[in-house]
């Protein structure tokens, strides 16, 4: 029979410093430098030793298997001095049989490597790519006749349940047996939630391929995660050789351009959430609690959906979906910037086959993501050539689901990117890098007018919010939990009233490592999260999305970490589920307000501390405010200040320079159309656009460092997305453009 033995413990690692120190698994080695900022976490290759006795088993019988689950970015793996296996990309499972090679002691070394590369995939993006042995290390030992193990790391079976229109469901099963002679067979049986089981058959081992029926079938959904398990049991004269066990679901969905997303037949817009595999001070080294932990806190949010950014996730956390209730939306590292050339697609052909392979089973994933933002680095023939292909894998590997694709907010609307696959989504963030809040409804409604046939979903919307910073007038880029406040409270309205959105992706439910990232005052991550890294602290947006998504009666008061205010009166929000609240200042009733989400109380503080109680239902909540003469200094960011001043300053030198005429480009002077790496061959002209750029997304933009990887390829035109004119206004393009065309290339 089939036996696991886990190699987690006592494993000798030689680090970058080239010292040698005992760590367990999970680990990485950029857990720490690769969220303090400054781009500068050690990439390259690190030495993993351990030392095993060989399991209990006959050569001649049996077969011994190594299995790894995940080996950031590339994995060169060798076994009492024999290299035995490499495997490029990080985020997916491999195995390699080490029957022939197995010792009574046996030394196991992997060679773990995150160094930059040309061929996989992803080359860059707006995270930290983690080094190290970040999954699991496992030996499975097999008869010699066993479930496959060795089609690109997948489970050896594949199951499709299907409900059927008299209340039941169909299963169809094939598995894959490796050595199989014709005495053995395959007894396949269904066992319900309980345990009984509901339906069996029984097949030749060459011939694997069957259909069973449930009656009565319970239907698997996000309300009602209803989980079967399939049992494949190798059999031959009386005696078990090897069973496989798979938890599956029956359900049906659908997604159409009018009338979004349904499950089972009952619309169901989807909302909810992308998702990063890192934690602070952990890195991407996760335990099998901490992806549950996470799993059940998007669970408290309401959320029904999650995109998982922007790789293979771990098996953990696919369980967890799969058993907690999520429509998940799982994608391959084809992200940011495009590599020609055969061999990177061949890599991203090898990505997309071990992410479906691997997980064709898991009832919750229901889309296949191609590839996000993959025009950053501008567009070709190949690329839209490559993403024509992929599509053609994915309904090869997997015509039951739907593929899907996270396109860069400046995609032109009209172009061959579009009705290449199933569904369609854009990362827009209207109101904080580009544009205002209020551009995010007629864009969507527009979009929609003019691509009727086109599903249309949003993959990625957030700005950042630092529970350090706080206002009462919160504007944009000023980082304050209160400004993520305002900005989601337009946002979760706006997918409300727009139920053919068929999807809605919170960028991020976490803050996340980002190496590259410096700005707000946090360096190193991206601050979007509705919670924090450490998972310590629920900021008041998360309290916003759980009073539209989630049933329970809640309420919650905004703003207690903006503890200390001043003036006369202050503005107090509430978030509800509920039609009706009432507030009490100090015991006292302050009013009594129906609203939709969102309530507001206008409230005079008496001098000191005071309480505050929000009522709502059976839901309470309260927090505690002290009215002062003066607001500390250490609820404003000092850089926004600056940058204020900065815009302002920009504007002045203008001066007498005509704005209101239309841009011109001359031939032979820079223009806003030049790409960053264009622009930076002048030491002028790159001092502009830098200053630029400070002004306007806070990153310090210098060549080689921070986010210059993710942004050499892009034109200050391209980015005029990024450009908020809640802050800088319309005219700030053409005034840059009139900058730069005044200096010759």
């Amino acid at each position: 029979m089939r036996s696991t033995t886990t190699l987690m413990k006592n494993w000798q690692f030689t680090g970058p410093d080239g010292k040698t120190v005992t760590v367990d698994l999970p680990h990485t080695w950029n857990n720490i430098d690769g969220q303090d900022g400054g781009n500068d976490y050690w990439r390259g290759s690190c030495t993993y030793k351990t030392s095993f006795a060989a399991p209990a088993f006959d050569p001649a019988a049996q077969q011994v298997w190594l299995q790894f689950e995940g080996v950031g970015d590339s994995a060169k793996v060798s076994l009492n001095g024999t290299e035995i296996a490499n495997h490029d990309g990080g985020f997916s499972t491999f195995r390699v049989d080490i029957t022939a090679l197995l010792k009574e002691q046996n030394e196991l070394t992997v060679i773990a490597d995150n160094s930059k590369n040309d061929f996989v995939y992803p080359q860059k993006a707006d995270f930290t790519f983690y080094g190290g042995l970040y999954r699991g290390v496992n030996l499975i030992s097999v008869p010699g006749t066993h479930f496959d193990l060795d089609y690109f790391g997948g489970p050896g079976i594949k199951v499709t349940p299907k409900p059927t229109e008299d209340g039941g469901a169909t299963f169809e099963i094939e598995s894959w047996v490796t050595n199989g002679e014709e005495a053995y067979t395959v007894m396949y049986s269904i066992e319900d939630c309980y345990g009984n089981e509901v339906a069996s058959g029984v097949r030749p081992c060459d011939s694997t391929k069957v259909t069973l029926y449930v009656p009565d079938a319970q239907l698997w959904s996000m309300d009602e995660p209803n989980l079967y398990t399939v049992i494949a049991r190798l059999q031959r004269r009386n005696e078990s050789y090897d069973d496989l066990y798979v938890n599956v679901g029956v359900r049906s969905y659908t997604v159409t351009p009018d009338g979004g997303f349904s499950i089972n037949g009952v619309p169901t817009p989807l909302r909810g959430v992308s998702r990063h595999q890192d934690r602070l001070y952990k890195g991407n080294a996760l335990s099998i609690d901490d992806h549950y932990e996470d799993a059940q806190m998007i669970k408290e949010v309401g959320a029904n959906t999650i995109r998982l950014a922007h790789y293979q996730h771990s098996q953990d956390f696919y369980n967890a979906c799969d058993s907690i209730g999520f429509a998940v939306w799982a994608e391959i590292p084809f992200i940011s910037v495009f590599k020609p050339g055969e061999d990177a697609h061949a890599h991203c052909r090898r990505e997309m086959t071990e992410l479906i392979v691997q997980n064709y089973n898991h009832p919750s994933i229901m889309f296949w993501g191609i590839s996000n933002e993959i025009l950053i680095g501008g567009i070709s023939q190949e690329l839209v050539e490559r993403h024509h292909d992929l599509q053609k894998l994915c309904k090869e590997l997997d015509p039951t689901r739907s593929t899907t694709i996270a396109h860069v907010s400046h995609t032109p609307t009209d172009g061959p990117m579009h009705h290449i696959t199933d569904l369609e989504s854009y990362n827009h963030y209207f109101g904080w890098y580009g544009g205002k809040i209020e551009d995010n409804g007629p864009w969507l409604d527009k979009f929609h007018a003019e691509h009727p046939d086109i599903c249309l979903g949003v993959s990625e919307y957030g700005c950042e919010g630092i529970i350090n910073w706080h206002s009462s007038t919160p504007q944009c880029k000023d980082y304050t939990e209160e400004y993520q406040a305002v900005y989601h409270e337009y946002m979760a309205q706006a997918f409300e009233d727009r139920p053919w959105i068929w999807a809605s992706h919170v960028w991020n439910m976490f803050d996340f490592g980002c190496a590259a990232r410096n700005e707000g005052g946090v360096a190193g991550r991206n601050n979007k999260g509705l919670v924090t890294i450490d998972r310590k602290t629920r900021k008041d947006s998360f309290y916003l999305y759980q009073a539209y998504w989630t049933k329970d009666p809640m309420v919650h008061i905004n703003g207690r970490r903006y503890a200390q205010r001043a003036g006369e009166t202050t503005e107090v929000k509430v978030y509800s589920n509920q039609d009706c609240v009432t507030l009490y200042l100090n015991g006292k009733e302050v009013g009594i307000q129906q609203a939709h989400r969102v309530f507001h109380f206008t409230v005079a503080l008496a001098e000191g501390f005071n309480t505050l109680l929000a009522v709502a239902g059976s839901a309470k909540d309260s927090i505690t405010l002290e009215k002062v003469e003066k607001e500390p200094a250490c609820y404003t960011l000092p850089e926004f200040n600056e940058r204020q001043e900065g815009v302002a300053n920009w504007f002045k030198q203008m001066g007498s320079l005509d704005l209101e005429s239309p841009m011109e480009f001359p031939e032979g002077y820079y223009t806003i159309k030049d790409s960053m790496a264009e622009l930076a061959k002048n030491e002028e002209a790159f001092a502009i656009v830098a200053k630029a750029v400070k002004l306007v997304t806070n990153f310090d933009l210098k060549p080689g460092q921070g986010m210059w990887s993710m942004m050499s390829g892009m034109s200050p035109e391209h980015m005029s997305g990024m450009i908020s004119t809640d802050l800088l206004g319309d005219k700030f393009l053409p005034s840059l453009n009139a900058q730069l065309i005044k200096i010759k290339k």
